[in-house]
């Protein structure tokens, strides 16, 4: 193999690291262990590694033009993440560049690939549902790309990270049903790979805890989907003891469960509290108008943008990457307000 053809994921694959840990050791980042350091240092100088100058060259001249990649634009809060990252970004003198995976782990790489092509200066990206591996992100850092994370972020490499507080908001959703009356809450659950999955079921556990509601698995179901919805709703409530409550993932999800909750000529909230997350223009037209958890996604964008363009106006090269949380608000309405039910 010829030197020129040495690159980091050759050393990562050598000394069993990731590529993003080899990257830093090289740049003697304070977070890698000095033995690690010093291992990676050997080997690239036993292998005579040279960093790709031509890559770095272009790197230095900026495009202006940050990538974007959500799993889907029609979805409201995406829609209002990218204004808010198109608002800001267009302040600061930079053009957007949109991407949509659909959820879909190949459509994302294939994403990232079209992003470097085009020598966009910084990524952000919120992960499809499928996204189990993340060597397209690396890819990204090798070739100098800073990414921030949104919404759904990747736990294994170092980003800067834009969350909200997906754990409070499910604990304030499940507290106010059953604040409400509510014994058998039903939780509407996003895949667990995600972050945001795992945070609000536990936010959801915390909340049953606390009142000394017994948790029980036949109630959390993975169901994040407005079509799945109709069918989870039916099956649950076809239940000897059905539940009398439902806190779902997102909004789209909890107006399934209101619809076929509708078509089992069951009342809401009499019989069957319901309560979203992310409270955008569904919860709003839906009847009765729909309890939610506001995630600001507008607010989430802006914010994102911000620490990206804040990376490629300083120093990229050697940072600590910071998680913002953005803080989430419960949205009480009419379908949730099981109390108040005649």
């Amino acid at each position: 193999m010829r030197s020129s053809q040495i690159t980091i994921k050759d050393i990562a694959k050598k000394l069993k690291i990731s590529a993003s840990t080899v990257s830093r050791a090289l740049k003697n980042h304070q977070s890698i262990s000095e033995k690690t350091k010093k291992e990676v240092h050997e080997l690239a100088k036993k292998l005579k590694y040279k960093p790709n100058t031509i890559a770095l060259s272009l790197r230095n001249s900026r495009s202006k033009t940050l990538g974007v990649i959500v799993p889907e634009m029609v979805h409201h809060f995406f829609s209002e993440v990218i204004a808010g990252i198109d608002d800001t970004a267009f302040k600061a003198g930079y053009h957007i560049m949109i991407n949509q995976s659909n959820d879909n782990y190949l459509r994302e790489v294939r994403s990232t690939e079209a992003l470097l092509a085009a020598r966009v200066d910084g990524v952000l990206c919120s992960l499809a549902k499928e996204t189990r591996q993340n060597d397209h992100f690396i890819n990204l850092q090798d070739n100098g790309i800073p990414i921030v994370f949104f919404d759904r972020i990747c736990k294994n490499l170092e980003t800067d990270r834009i969350i909200v507080d997906d754990r409070k908001g499910a604990f304030l959703a499940t507290e106010h049903l059953i604040l409400n009356g509510c014994k058998r809450i039903a939780h509407f659950s996003a895949p667990q790979n995600l972050a945001i999955g795992r945070d609000r079921f536990i936010g959801y556990l915390e909340a049953l805890e606390k009142y000394g509601i017994p948790y029980e698995k036949e109630l959390v179901v993975q169901c994040d989907q407005h079509e799945q919805a109709l069918i989870t709703t039916h099956s649950l409530l076809s239940m000897k003891n059905r539940p009398d409550g439902i806190f779902a993932v997102n909004d789209a999800t909890a107006a399934g469960a209101m619809i076929s909750i509708k078509n089992k000529g069951l009342s809401i909230p009499k019989d069957v509290a319901v309560i979203g997350f992310s409270d955008g223009i569904i919860s709003k037209i839906i009847e009765p108008n729909l309890s939610s958890i506001e995630q600001h996604g507008y607010e989430m964008g802006c914010k994102a943008a911000e620490v990206l363009i804040d990376r490629l106006e300083g120093n990229i090269e050697d940072y600590t990457p910071q998680t913002y949380e953005i803080k989430t608000e419960l949205i009480i309405r009419a379908s949730s307000l099981k109390n108040d039910a005649k």
